[in-house]
């Protein structure tokens, strides 16, 4: 059995580091791990006039995603200190009732940027977010990608062979938590 994750980029922009680290997560998945990556600019504005006329179709694709999925990975840029309302945009849509499909998923959350800081200020948002929603986000360990520009080539690959080894291991930790909370959850009443 193989674990399925899906992975969301908070960027839209074709060449954003956040989606190439996704790609190259996609191509170091440990044995047991599956990650596609859900597309998230086509999920309209939250709009309360918009949802009580029927919700979107990008936005019910995106959900069933979202349940379909053991694992969730958000790849977060930093933008302005916080993450990107887009990003948000998509995790307000996914959180509307009825069934609302966050809470009990787990997550993990990484991210790139140019800065030297990566994306921590971002992460810590994020994590205060789906924390919110009931999301099992992983703690340890933490990923963010500093100097990204220094790290992905033209094509928008991943080069740098440190960087490849944490992201093994950030993906072989995810793998492991979902499984540990399955397992927990199969054991409770």
């Amino acid at each position: 059995m193989s674990l399925q994750v899906l992975g969301i980029a908070g960027s839209l922009r074709r060449g954003s580091y956040n989606r190439a680290l996704l790609r190259a997560a996609a191509a170091v998945a440990p044995d047991g791990l599956r990650l596609e990556i859900a597309e998230i600019g086509s999920i309209p504005l939250f709009d309360a006039d918009l949802e009580a006329s029927g919700t979107p179709e990008p936005v019910q694709t995106f959900r069933r995603r979202i349940v379909e999925a053991d694992a969730l990975l958000i790849a977060t840029p930093e933008y302005n200190r916080s993450i990107p309302g887009v990003l948000k945009n998509a995790i307000d849509w996914a959180s509307r009732p009825p069934n609302q499909p966050l809470a009990g998923k787990p997550l993990g959350i990484f991210g790139a940027s140019d800065g030297q800081w990566g994306t921590v200020r971002a992460q810590v948002h994020l994590r205060a977010i789906c924390s919110a929603l009931g999301m099992l986000v992983l703690a340890r360990p933490e990923l963010m990608v500093s100097h990204a520009h220094q790290k992905f080539d033209a094509a928008g690959e991943l080069t740098d062979e440190p960087t490849r080894e944490l992201l093994r291991k950030y993906l072989v930790a995810l793998r492991d938590w979902t499984l540990r909370l399955q397992r927990g959850l199969e054991a409770s009443p």
